[in-house]
Formats: C-alpha cells, sequence, structure tokens
C-alpha cells in the first residue's frame, strides 16, 4: 500500500463507476443539443474579484469556502472556481458574445472546488453540469431552463424529485422587502447567530436560508417576499409557473426559498432528493439579470441557468437502483495466445482488429492460456481468438463465442466481416 492517500475532499473514481458518469453526462450532452445548448469550457480558477463581486461578499462562498492562492508577492489573488455561473458570464463578456447574437444558450460539465467539511455527496472537488442562457429572461426563457433540467432528471429515471420554486421580484421589491425583514429580526438581534447578525445588515434575505434550528423558527414568522412583489413581478412568477404546468412539471411555491449566490432575481429553484437526507438538495438555479453589471457590464445582461451536483445526483441514482440494469459490456475479442512464441503475430492480430474497430484485448503478461481463458471471462469477453502453431501456418483462426461455447474456423478477413456484422455472428453461432 502506498504511503500517499487521496487529500481529504477528494476521491478517485475507478473504471466501473467512470462508467455510471459517462452514462449521465452522455445524456446530458444529447439533452442539452436537443435544446440548443452548446458546450463552454472555462478555466479552473479565475481572478478572487470575479467570485467576490459575482457571488458576492456576504456569501458563505466567498467568506468561507473559496481556495484562495496569490502566484507571487506582486500578482493578484487567484481562486479555484468554487461554482460556474460567473465564468461563464465572464467569457460571454470578454468575448463579446453578444454582437453576433442576441441569445446565447451555453451548457457545461465541469470540476469545482469549496473548503467545505467533506461528507457523502458534497467534497472539496466536487462536479456539477449545468446550462446558462444568456440574452434573455423572458418566463419563456427561464422555464426553458427548468425544463431541461427536469427533462435530463426524466431521461435518467429518478423518481421522488421535489422542484421547489420561488420569486426574488426586482430590485425596487427586494429593497422593500430588506427593510421588513430588518425590522422584523431587529428585536430578535441577542437570539441571531453570529452570521446571521452579520446577514441582518449586509443582506437580510441571506437569513432565511440559516440551517440554525433557532433562527428557522424566527424564520416561520418572518414577512413572506411575495407580499412585496409589484405587479409586473407578479405576473412574470405567474406566466413560468403557467409554463411548466402546460408541460406537466410539478412544483411546490416555497416562499422561504432565496438560494444561496447574491445574483438571483425573480424566479430561484431548486430540486431536492430525499435518498440524500438533511443536505438534500440536487440542483437548482434561477434568474440573474444582475450579474454582468457586477463583473463590468455597462448594462444589464438578462440570463438564467441551473447547476446540478454529479455526485449527489450519482448516490440517489445508486440508492434508486438506476444503474443495476446499467450494460457493462467486456471486450468483443480476447486474443488467445497459445505457444509464446507467437505473441508478436497475435498482438498485429490484435492491432488489424482493433484497426478495424473491434474491441480487442490481449495478454500483456505472458499467462499460461488457462489463466488468459480465465481473464477473457472475468472482464466478460464475447468471443475469444485463438493463435497457435496451426492458424499462424494456414491464416485460418478458430473464433469461439464464450456465451455459448460454439466455434468455427475462418481467415481473418471472414472473422473481421463477421464480427462487424451482428446478424452474421447469430447466424453462425459464433
Amino acid at each position: 500500500m502506498s504511503q500517499y492517500q487521496a487529500v481529504k475532499g477528494t476521491r478517485d473514481i475507478f473504471p466501473e463507476e467512470a462508467t455510471q458518469w459517462k452514462y449521465v453526462e452522455e445524456i446530458v450532452h444529447t439533452l442539452a443539443s436537443l435544446y440548443g445548448f452548446s458546450e463552454i469550457r472555462t478555466p479552473v480558477f479565475e481572478y478572487t474579484e470575479l467570485f467576490q463581486r459575482g457571488i458576492g461578499l456576504t456569501t458563505d462562498i466567498v467568506g468561507k469556502e473559496m481556495f484562495s492562492f496569490q502566484p507571487d508577492p506582486k500578482g493578484r489573488s487567484l481562486t479555484l472556481r468554487p461554482e460556474m455561473t460567473a465564468g461563464v458570464m465572464r467569457a460571454a463578456l470578454q468575448k463579446n458574445l453578444f454582437s453576433s447574437a442576441p441569445v446565447h444558450k451555453l451548457y457545461y460539465i465541469g470540476e469545482l472546488f469549496r473548503k467545505e467539511r467533506p461528507q457523502a455527496g458534497r467534497q472539496r472537488q466536487f462536479s456539477q453540469f449545468g446550462a446558462e442562457l444568456i440574452g434573455a429572461s423572458s418566463p419563456a426563457a427561464v422555464s426553458e431552463v427548468i425544463t431541461l433540467m427536469m427533462h435530463v432528471f426524466e431521461s435518467l429515471g429518478l423518481k421522488g424529485l421535489k422542484l421547489r420554486i420561488n420569486t426574488l421580484g426586482d430590485t425596487q421589491d427586494r429593497a422593500r422587502y430588506r427593510e421588513a425583514l430588518q425590522a422584523y429580526f431587529a428585536p430578535f438581534h441577542e437570539i441571531l447567530d453570529d452570521a446571521s447578525k452579520e446577514r441582518l445588515e449586509k443582506n437580510p434575505l441571506r437569513i432565511l436560508d440559516s440551517k440554525n434550528p433557532a433562527v428557522q423558527e424566527l424564520v416561520d414568522g418572518a414577512p413572506r417576499l411575495y407580499d412585496y412583489l409589484n405587479d409586473s413581478s407578479l405576473q412574470d412568477f405567474e406566466k413560468v409557473l403557467f409554463y411548466l404546468s402546460e408541460r406537466n412539471i410539478t412544483y411546490d411555491i416555497d416562499h422561504r426559498l432565496v438560494r444561496g449566490l447574491d445574483y438571483y432575481c425573480h424566479t430561484a429553484f431548486e430540486v431536492t432528493s430525499s435518498e440524500l437526507g438533511a443536505q438534500d438538495a440536487i440542483g437548482g438555479g434561477g434568474r440573474y439579470d444582475g450579474l454582468a453589471r457586477e463583473l463590468g457590464s455597462s448594462a444589464d445582461v438578462p440570463a438564467s441557468g441551473f447547476a446540478v451536483g454529479m455526485e449527489r445526483l450519482l448516490i440517489t441514482m445508486e440508492k434508486q437502483g438506476l444503474f443495476a440494469a446499467l450494460n457493462h459490456p467486456g471486450p468483443l475479442v480476447y486474443v488467445v495466445v497459445q505457444q509464446q512464441d507467437l505473441t508478436d503475430h497475435a498482438h498485429q492480430i490484435a492491432w488489424r482488429l482493433r484497426k478495424a474497430g473491434i474491441s480487442t484485448e490481449i495478454d500483456l503478461a505472458a499467462r499460461s492460456m488457462k489463466a488468459q481463458m480465465r481473464e477473457a471471462n472475468r472482464i466478460r469477453s464475447s468471443h475469444a481468438l485463438f493463435i497457435g502453431t496451426e492458424e499462424y501456418t494456414t491464416g485460418n483462426y478458430t473464433l469461439k463465442n464464450l456465451a455459448t461455447s460454439l466455434q468455427t474456423t475462418l481467415s481473418l478477413e471472414a472473422v473481421l466481416q463477421i464480427l462487424h456484422k451482428p446478424a452474421a455472428r447469430e447466424l453462425l453461432d459464433v
């Protein structure tokens, strides 16, 4: 055993589990394309100010969870990305994408980093997939983002997920609500924990997101943002709900849902799973029209998006048995070397098979023929192709179906032709 271990909060993903990851990723790629989203890949680290301005100084992410470092004494602070949206918006503004078209639909699958206490589904290095619709934030645009997310969950076969949704209103709505919250919580100042006291002054809406049971009791009696919305904000939210209902997407309106990032406005949403315990959020998102201005744009850029935690998604799928039927195919052919002096020839045959697009495995440890057959069965190879003196001399090779034990002798060209045609393999029982 190595004296070195994976860094706390990180983990290795071995081949069988990687198959599960690829399965999810392929569905994400397919459905994102179906909805007209194109993939974007941004740097794994950015200037720290990007997240301070984009996410918000009062958030736990910026205050407690970022991995920041300074490359040299005179350099600017850099941060491993703790979320994707700010980086995607930065990239869109830097590239001036809006000069070519008013609306851009981007999606991603990427690694992120936060200083969190490691636990199931929550690591310091973790993965997300998500989508950002930049340039439009109409109810139709917001509902399309939510629909894509829920379509992914449906295609994966997930059951029992709950979509919670709320509206945060516009800037004026939140300003009125902010004053109402400060007035409500002020008499309870001594009861509030330190984090809530700080939020009371800087961003009282974040108190609604507190996980402290004592604070939650106070939150239960707090004013509702919904009661401070203007007619335009209410109509916007009702239209989003209309689109979701039209698509048979069920939801629960949660007036306490504010999400953890400062850049959200109007619609915010979150999807939870009962399979995950107390930390039950599997994904979420919302609208963030003001983020571009925070990052230096001269005007707001309408936008909305979502992100889903891959680790939490995979835990939920595992608990629901959704990987049980996932096929883990072995190679189509295992080349079995009967005499070691034919090893070079056997490797040439394996190369020919692979060049022809046939999944092929061959022994690399000079094992006996019996051991090679055990290995072929262990890795679930469909066929064995035997290389012996007679095969080498005649150019005809024995191909055996490892499921039926039936075998036949064929030229290499015939082997290539048959292995390329499943119907022909069945006809010849090989």
